[in-house]
């Protein structure tokens, strides 16, 4: 039996034991049945209407209990609407006391959970405008009335960190272009005059609007003031090599030099006042040494003739070089004339330098060429025999691929520019093919020489009986001298003997048989008759034959060992 039905039994037990000690007080007292009767009446009605207000009084607090949940529904369901999770199912089987319980505890915890997401997206919207104030940029899109879903607010959470991230960087690059502005102005002498400017410059640092459009603004009076700083620099420079030139045309002092040594290294306004100031100072100067001035600068010009290889008529076209009346025009023309040489070289230096380093290489292949035909090469103590043939293999295999890069880089100007490129007036290929052949002229000319000079002495031998030496082998320094005496070969007719140069011998094949009908022993025995007349005659036209044949022969030779230069487009012009 249940605790409530056993004092509910002890509750009728209580109040049938009251009804008998009143029935027994009554009896005791005397009052008659009916008062009696009328007295449990009273006493049954006042029990009744306690019990009556006792059950009225449950009853409310049952129908309170079941208002109250139903007020907890509503606004669970609204709480779970806001907070976007799902309704709480009931559990079934519960009083409704346990009921209203459970279901407010729940709407407790719902208001709790909303509260400190309102909290928090109170405190991300006060951020959000602080740095929407800072960088000027738009409030994140979210209302501040209704309640964040936790996505929402970790979202939210990640935007603020992007937004402090993005503050950082265009504050940091704010200093950074601050420092440099202000940098810049310093060198300039320049001081703030807009209102932009002066914030930048003036103004605190974390008053100053991180915005794009300030930064973009920023970066842009950057440039500006570092295009100006460039310019400056290059007036300054430009300046500087004017005045240079000026005082080496007029043969400044030194002292006077060092005067400016301040204005030399800097750029800024001061710097560019002195350096004109100078510059004025020289021009003024210039034109009272006019003469010196344009001999002074004729040798500069001189020097980039060279430099860009201008042949004579192309110096011949400025005949301003060659006047002697020296006045302001000749001067300028004179000016004129360098700056546009200058601007010359410097299109076309790295072309001009290729051909430089071209003709450098040729001139050490010729000298070591000559070196090569030096009979007393052979002398040397310290290897440079070996080094100069070294060195001339290695010129032999890089001339022809110098020329061909020079070819094609030629090419390749001439293609973009229109015109032709020329060195001494000459296309360059031709050039290069002009100096080869006049080496290979030169070289068949002292061959030619050689072989006449031997020729001759073979005539010689041939008429007047004078022995041929045979060459002995060279005795290197510090061989070791033999005891032995050496044999001394005797003296040869020509006749009886073998020609120094088989090419002779088939040469006066019409001279043999008289040469042999006067046999010579190293003196003349006879005096020359009529008929020795006719032989040296005859020796004499052919040997024209000689030469040629010779000339020939040493050509092919020579085209074999020799580089062969690049065959330009058109015959060289001489």
């Amino acid at each position: 039996m249940r605790k409530s039905e056993v004092l509910a039994a002890e509750a009728v037990s209580c109040l049938n034991k009251a009804l008998c000690h009143l029935k027994d007080i009554w009896e005791e007292i005397g009052i008659p049945e009916d008062q009696r009767l009328q007295r449990t009446n009273a006493v049954q009605k006042h029990i009744k209407h306690l019990l009556e207000m006792m059950i009225k009084e449950e009853e409310t607090l049952k129908m309170k209990l079941l208002s109250s949940i139903q007020t907890c529904k509503t606004e669970m369901e609204k709480l779970c609407l806001e907070l976007q999770i799902a309704v709480f199912e009931e559990e079934e089987g519960l009083s409704i006391l346990q009921q209203e319980t459970n279901i407010r505890t729940q709407m407790e915890a719902l208001k709790k959970e909303k509260n400190q997401r309102m909290q928090q997206l109170k405190t991300l919207l006060e951020q959000d405008q602080d740095l929407c104030d800072i960088l000027c940029s738009m409030p994140y899109g979210i209302a501040p009335d209704s309640v964040p879903s936790p996505e929402q607010l970790q979202n939210f959470h990640q935007h603020i960190a992007d937004q402090n991230r993005e503050k950082e960087k265009r504050y940091a690059e704010f200093m950074e272009l601050k420092k440099q502005i202000t940098l810049h102005m310093e060198e300039l002498d320049r001081i703030p005059e807009t209102s932009f400017e002066k914030d930048v410059v003036c103004e605190d640092e974390d008053s100053f609007c991180l915005s794009r459009d300030n930064i973009t603004a920023l970066k842009l009076l950057f440039c500006q003031l570092e295009e100006l700083k460039a310019e400056n620099e290059a007036t300054c420079e430009s300046l500087r090599e004017r005045i240079q030139q000026l005082w080496d045309r007029l043969q400044v002092s030194q002292e006077e030099r060092e005067a400016l040594n301040e204005h030399l290294v800097s750029s800024r306004k001061r710097n560019l006042e002195a350096l004109q100031a100078e510059v004025q100072r020289l021009e003024e100067l210039k034109l009272q040494n006019i003469r010196n001035v344009t001999d002074a600068i004729r040798s500069e010009i001189a020097v980039f003739w060279e430099k860009c290889f201008f042949s004579a008529d192309q110096r011949q076209a400025f005949a301003p070089y060659f006047s002697e009346d020296f006045n302001e025009e000749l001067l300028a023309l004179h000016d004129a004339e360098i700056q546009r040489l200058k601007q010359h070289y410097e299109d076309h230096r790295e072309l001009f330098q290729g051909v430089n380093k071209w003709e450098e290489n040729w001139r050490l292949f010729l000298d070591l060429e000559k070196k090569a035909t030096d009979p007393t090469r052979f002398t040397n103590r310290g290897g440079n025999l070996l080094k100069e043939e070294k060195q001339r293999s290695e010129l032999h295999k890089n001339l022809p691929k110098l020329e061909k890069k020079l070819k094609d880089q030629i090419d390749a100007w001439e293609n973009e520019q229109g015109r032709e490129f020329l060195v001494n007036g000459q296309k360059f290929l031709q050039y290069v093919a002009q100096q080869w052949e006049l080496h290979q002229m030169e070289k068949e000319q002292v061959k030619l020489q050689r072989h006449l000079k031997k020729s001759k002495q073979t005539e010689e031998d041939m008429l007047y009986g004078t022995a041929v030496r045979t060459p002995t082998k060279r005795r290197f320094l510090g061989t070791p001298t033999s005891n032995k005496a050496r044999k001394t070969p005797a003296a040869r007719t020509p006749g009886s003997g073998k020609p120094p140069y088989p090419r002779v011998q088939g040469c006066n094949k019409e001279n043999k048989a008289q040469l042999k009908e006067t046999p010579l022993s190293g003196a003349l025995q006879t005096p020359p008759c009529p008929q020795l007349n006719l032989s040296i005659a005859s020796v004499a036209s052919t040997y024209s034959e000689f030469v040629r044949d010779l000339v020939n022969t040493e050509s092919v030779k020579s085209s074999e060992t020799c580089p062969r230069p690049l065959t330009p487009k058109s015959s060289p012009t001489s």
